[in-house]
C-alpha cells in the first residue's frame, strides 16, 4: 500500500506520462461520435484562426484607404472597416460553436475518468480504507476530476491556437518587415516561455504544499464531525476548533506565497511583453519617418501583437493550470496505481453451494508481518448448523469474518465453502452467498426502505415488507409518520442501536444468503434489546448455516459447537455443557461473566 500523502512530489516530472495516460478519455476508441466532434471541433479552431488572421490586414487597408481622399477612398475604407466587423463577428461565432461541439467530449471525458476512480476505490482492499482519511481521498479526487475539463479546453483552444498564431505571425512579419521583427518577436516568446516556465515551477511546489494543508484541513474537518458524540463525550470543542484552526491557518499562509508568487510572475511577464510590443513599433515609425512603411502599417503592426500578446498573456495562465492539472491527474492516477491486495484469480469461476459448509483448513494470517493473529487454525461449521466463536479479546474472532469475506487473504492455509477454497471463486460470488450482522451496523444516508432493499439489487416493495416483518421491524416502521421513506440520518444516527440491528438483519434477509455470519452482533445491545434481537437472529437463522462471534457468553449458550478461540488458535470445541464441565478457558470464561453480572445487580439493589 502506498504511504499516505495528499501529493505526489514526483508528480512535477512525469508530465507526458500523465498526459498519455489521460489521452484515451479525450480520444475513445468505442466512441467513434466522440471522436467527430474534436476533428469538427479543430476544423472550427482553423476558421477562427483564419478570420483573426485576417483582421488586421482589413484595419490596415483601411486605414491606408483613409489617407486618400475621394469617393472611391471613402467607398474601399467603409468596405474594410465592414468586413473587419464581420470577421470580429466570425471569430466569436466560431469560438462558441467550437465550445458547443467540444463540450461534450470534455464532459464525456470528466464523466468516464469520475467513473473510474470511483470503481478503482471500491476494488481498493480494506487495508488501504483503513490507512487512508476519507476527507483526503474525497479532496484528492475532486481536485483530479475538476482539473480535467479545463486542461482540454487550454490544451486544445488556447495552446494549439496560440503555436499555430505565433507561425503565421513569423511568416507574415517576414513578409512585411523581414528577419528583423521576427528575430524580435521570436526571442521575446523564447524569454516569455522561459520566464513562465521557471516561475511557474516553483509555484507548482508552492501549490503542492498548499494543496497538501487544504487536504489535512479537510480531513481534521470531516473526522470531527464524524466523530461528533466522542467531541461532545470529552467536552473538547475548543480542542477541535484550535486543532482545525491550526489548520487552516497553515493553508492560509500557504495561500499567501502561491498568489504573490503569481504577482511576481505577472510582473516578469509584463516586461517582457510590453519591451518587445514598444520595440516594434518604434521599428514601425522609424521605417516610416524613412518612407518605407506607410501609416496602416503602425496599425498593422500593434493589431498582430495585440492578437499575439492576448493568447502570450492566457499562456502564463494555460501554462499553469497545464501543470497544476498534471499535479491533480497525477496524485488521482498514483490513487488508481494503489495496489489491489484481493484480486480474483484468472478465470475464476463462481462459488456454487449446494451444502452451505464453511472450514477453516490451518489458517496462518496477521494484519503486519510481524505480528500473527491466527496461528494454523482449523475448524468445520456443518451445513445448517448454528456454531459460535468465543476467545479473549484479542484472539482473532473478527478476523475470522473479514478472511471469510476476503477483505484480506489468509498467509497460508485454506478457508473453504462447500468444499471450495474462497480463493480460487469471484468476489461477488462469494459475498453473494454470506449474510453479516456487524456489531456495528452503518447506514446509508438515506430511507429505512432504501437500506433495507440495499441487501439485494432489484429488491421489490414486497420483499422489503416482508423482511422488515420477520425482523420485528414493522412496530417502529408502522409508528413512524413516513414508513419506509423516514431518513435515518448519516450512518443511521438517527435510529436507536437496537433499530439498527433489525434494518441490518432486514437487509440480510432481503439478501437471502445460505451462509449467516453474526459478528457481535448484540454486544452494543442493553439487555432487553439484546433479548429481543436475539430472538430475532435465532429466528432468522433458522435453515441457515450460521457462525456467531461472540463476547457474551450467554448468547450464544444454544449453539450446536462452540469454538473457544486463544491467542489465534483453537483451545476448546463443543456443546456449552461440555465446555463447561470441562472446566478449562471456556468455563472460567463463564464463571467470570457471572460474576460480573452478580456485582452489578447487586449494585443495582444497592443503589434501590
Amino acid at each position: 500500500m502506498p504511504p499516505e500523502r495528499p501529493s505526489d512530489p514526483a508528480a512535477r516530472h512525469d508530465g507526458w506520462g500523465t498526459l498519455r495516460r489521460f489521452l484515451p478519455y479525450l480520444w475513445p476508441a468505442n466512441n467513434p461520435g466522440l471522436r467527430w466532434r474534436i476533428v469538427i471541433s479543430t476544423l472550427l479552431i482553423l476558421a477562427s484562426m483564419g478570420v483573426t488572421m485576417a483582421l488586421p490586414y482589413f484595419l490596415k487597408w483601411a486605414i491606408d484607404a483613409m489617407s486618400v481622399t475621394g469617393p472611391a477612398a471613402f467607398q474601399v475604407a467603409l468596405a474594410f472597416v465592414l468586413a473587419y466587423g464581420a470577421g470580429r463577428f466570425g471569430a466569436v461565432l466560431f469560438d462558441n460553436l467550437r465550445n458547443i461541439v467540444f463540450e461534450r467530449v470534455g464532459q464525456d471525458a470528466t464523466r468516464q475518468l469520475a467513473e473510474d476512480v470511483f470503481a478503482r476505490l471500491h476494488r481498493l482492499s480494506l487495508r488501504f480504507h483503513l490507512a487512508r482519511r476519507t476527507g483526503e481521498v474525497t479532496k484528492v479526487i475532486e481536485r483530479g476530476t475538476k482539473s480535467i475539463d479545463v486542461m482540454l479546453y487550454f490544451m486544445l483552444f488556447n495552446l494549439f491556437p496560440t503555436v499555430l498564431q505565433l507561425l503565421i505571425v513569423a511568416a507574415i512579419f517576414y513578409a512585411n518587415f523581414g528577419w528583423g521583427l521576427v528575430a524580435a518577436t521570436a526571442l521575446a516568446v523564447v524569454a516569455y516561455i522561459w520566464v513562465t516556465r521557471a516561475i511557474t515551477e516553483w509555484r507548482t511546489a508552492l501549490r503542492e504544499a498548499m494543496n497538501k494543508l487544504d487536504g489535512q484541513a479537510l480531513s481534521r474537518a470531516v473526522d470531527s464531525l464524524l466523530n461528533y458524540e466522542t467531541v461532545k463525550y470529552f467536552a473538547a470543542e475548543a480542542r477541535e476548533e484550535a486543532r482545525y484552526a491550526q489548520a487552516t491557518r497553515a493553508f492560509a499562509e500557504a495561500a499567501v506565497k502561491s498568489e504573490n508568487s503569481l504577482g511576481l510572475l505577472n510582473i516578469a511577464q509584463a516586461v517582457v511583453v510590453n519591451l518587445l510590443m514598444a520595440g516594434a513599433m518604434a521599428y514601425t515609425v522609424w521605417g516610416w519617418s524613412r518612407g518605407e512603411y506607410s501609416v496602416g502599417q503602425l496599425v498593422f503592426v500593434q493589431t498582430y501583437l495585440m492578437q499575439l500578446f492576448r493568447p502570450l498573456d492566457m499562456l502564463g495562465m494555460v501554462y499553469r493550470t497545464i501543470r497544476q492539472g498534471l499535479t491533480d491527474m497525477a496524485e488521482m492516477f498514483a490513487l488508481m496505481d494503489s495496489p489491489v491486495e484481493v484480486q480474483d484469480a484468472p478465470g475464476a469461476p463462481a462459488l456454487v453451494v449446494r451444502r452451505p459448509t464453511l472450514a477453516f483448513d490451518n489458517v496462518v494470517f496477521g494484519y503486519e508481518p510481524d505480528r500473527t493473529i491466527l496461528k494454523g487454525l482449523s475448524f468445520e461449521v456443518p451445513a445448517g448448523s448454528q456454531v459460535a466463536i468465543v476467545g479473549p479479546s484479542g484472539a482473532g474472532k473478527s478476523t475470522i469474518a473479514r478472511l471469510v469475506f476476503r477483505f484480506y487473504d489468509p498467509w497460508s492455509g485454506r478457508i473453504l465453502i462447500d468444499g471450495q477454497d474462497i480463493r480460487e471463486v469471484t468476489q461477488v460470488s462469494l459475498r453473494s452467498a454470506i449474510g453479516i450482522v456487524p456489531q456495528d451496523s452503518v447506514l446509508f444516508n438515506d430511507t429505512i426502505g432504501y437500506n433495507i432493499a440495499y441487501g439485494r439489487d432489484g429488491a421489490g416493495l414486497a420483499e422489503v415488507e416482508q423482511a422488515a416483518r420477520d425482523a420485528a421491524l414493522m412496530g417502529l416502521i408502522e409508528r413512524l409518520p413516513q414508513g419506509f421513506d423516514t431518513e435515518v440520518g448519516e450512518r443511521g444516527l438517527k435510529l436507536s442501536g437496537g433499530e439498527k440491528q433489525r434494518v441490518a438483519i432486514a437487509r440480510t434477509l432481503v439478501k437471502n444468503p445460505p451462509i449467516l455470519l453474526l459478528d457481535e452482533a448484540t454486544s452494543a445491545l442493553d439487555t432487553r434489546t439484546e433479548q429481543e434481537i436475539l430472538a430475532t437472529l435465532h429466528r432468522v437463522s433458522s435453515g441457515r448455516t450460521s457462525l456467531s462471534i461472540a463476547h457474551r457468553l450467554s448468547t450464544i449458550a444454544d449453539a450446536d459447537t462452540i469454538f473457544v478461540l486463544n491467542e489465534g488458535a483453537l483451545a476448546e470445541s463443543g456443546t456449552h455443557a461440555e465446555l463447561l464441565r470441562r472446566d478449562g478457558l471456556y468455563a472460567e470464561m463463564w464463571a467470570r461473566q457471572a460474576t460480573e453480572i452478580d456485582a452489578a445487580a447487586a449494585a443495582a439493589e444497592a443503589a434501590e
